[in-house]
């Protein structure tokens, strides 16, 4: 999800009621897994030192010393809009005293929405936000959030493409919004720019798209899992998909060996089909994530059991946005729960100072001081020390 900043009259994405019915549907056919899976004791947030070097273990994510790990946080939206808005690189403060504030709630992970125009300074991008600008500015918040202990997962969340079909973000060519699936013409480059940034160091994490929805497009699910994978002329998507094999491989062929998230369809609310069109991965260091709002369909334990605990049985299986639209936590209580329970990774949408106003907001400022949702994540991630 992303909350535009005001400059743009699209604040909330909606329900997307129409949506709801046909995942259902694709869901009901999934294999039910009721019990939970065996949690396995997993290293906490870190006061100090550097965040660990992950690798994914079968279906955990564990650390240099083998120790199971959970990624637990927020996301630190900004990245990805006012770059291409032409009025910063955040919105918000990312200096030290704001990252000391995530750090402060015992967040272990932080997830930094990017802007691939911005990145690869396209021409339509204000030369002062683009390029070699944005890609030190988006260091320097990296290299912050390591300095806090915290893994910066670093995600591609506005691309190219031309999109104007079923849930439409926008009519724009450029990467001013989400669009259903990544592009040949630019994201692959994108993503071996990032690799070759980071290869070097492993303890970033990579999120190859933020929230694909190509069953949006496609006449079927089968096609859209298809498209996810393989990417090239997908149903109702007038631009050439790179799919996730695709971006793997680019990053990949670059030397790096980071741990990579890869997000299902649905706007990342569906893994019914992620075990089957998994893309192959050389370094065997892959996970899956998922998105879950009150107002998606998979949004209740009976959906979680029958999706989501077969992928978890698997691999490992990262929430890398979890939030409500009611400015309360009773939604995200149950979600942290269940994924306590099975010992599984959870970040909070979103460390910006937005105060509920348009969406799922965690903060009313960039001291920490927590919105109603926000107290209910923060007071989940102190007490998970005790």
């Amino acid at each position: 999800m992303t909350r535009p900043a005001p400059r743009l009259t699209r604040l909330l994405r909606p329900p997307r009621l129409s949506c709801l019915l046909r995942p259902l549907a694709v869901l009901a056919g999934t294999l039910l897994l009721a019990g939970g899976l065996t949690a396995p004791a997993v290293s906490l947030p870190a006061a100090a030192g550097a965040p660990p070097v992950l690798r994914a273990e079968g279906n955990r994510l564990v650390d240099e010393g083998g120790a199971a790990h959970r990624l637990l946080g927020v996301n630190r939206s900004g990245g990805e809009f006012a770059c291409v808005q032409g009025w910063g690189f955040f919105d918000g403060p990312v200096d030290d005293a704001s990252v000391r504030a995530i750090a402060d709630w015992n967040a272990n992970t932080v997830r930094i929405p990017l802007n691939e125009e911005c990145w690869l300074g396209a021409a339509n991008i204000d030369p002062r936000y683009r390029g070699a600008a944005y890609r030190s500015a988006v260091d320097g918040l990296v290299q912050k959030v390591k300095a806090h202990g915290m893994t910066p997962i670093v995600e591609l969340h506005w691309t190219h493409g031309l999109y104007t079909g079923n849930s439409a973000g926008c009519s724009d060519v450029h990467a001013s919004c989400q669009k259903p699936m990544p592009n040949a013409r630019h994201t692959p480059a994108f993503w071996t720019s990032v690799a070759e940034t980071y290869k070097n160091d492993p303890e970033v994490v990579f999120d190859l798209f933020n929230e694909p929805y190509p069953d949006r497009a496609t006449p079927t699910a089968a096609q859209a899992w298809t498209c996810w994978r393989d990417g090239g002329t997908c149903p109702g998507i007038g631009y050439e998909v790179a799919g996730m094999q695709d971006l793997l491989d680019a990053v990949r062929a670059t030397g790096a060996r980071n741990l990579v998230l890869a997000a299902g369809i649905a706007y990342s609310n569906d893994l019914s089909g992620w075990l089957e069109h998994a893309p192959r991965d050389p370094a065997d260091n892959l996970a899956a994530a998922w998105h879950v709002y009150n107002f998606n369909a998979c949004a209740d334990e009976s959906c979680w059991n029958r999706t989501l605990a077969p992928v978890a049985a698997k691999i490992p299986l990262v929430a890398g946005e979890i939030g409500e639209n009611t400015c309360g936590h009773g939604f995200i209580d149950r979600v942290m729960t269940w994924f306590d329970d099975r010992s599984l990774s959870y970040l909070g949408w979103t460390w910006n100072a937005w105060d509920c106003s348009s969406g799922p907001a965690l903060i009313r400022s960039y001291d920490g001081t927590p919105t109603p949702f926000g107290t209910g994540l923060r007071d989940h991630l102190r007490a998970l020390d005790t």
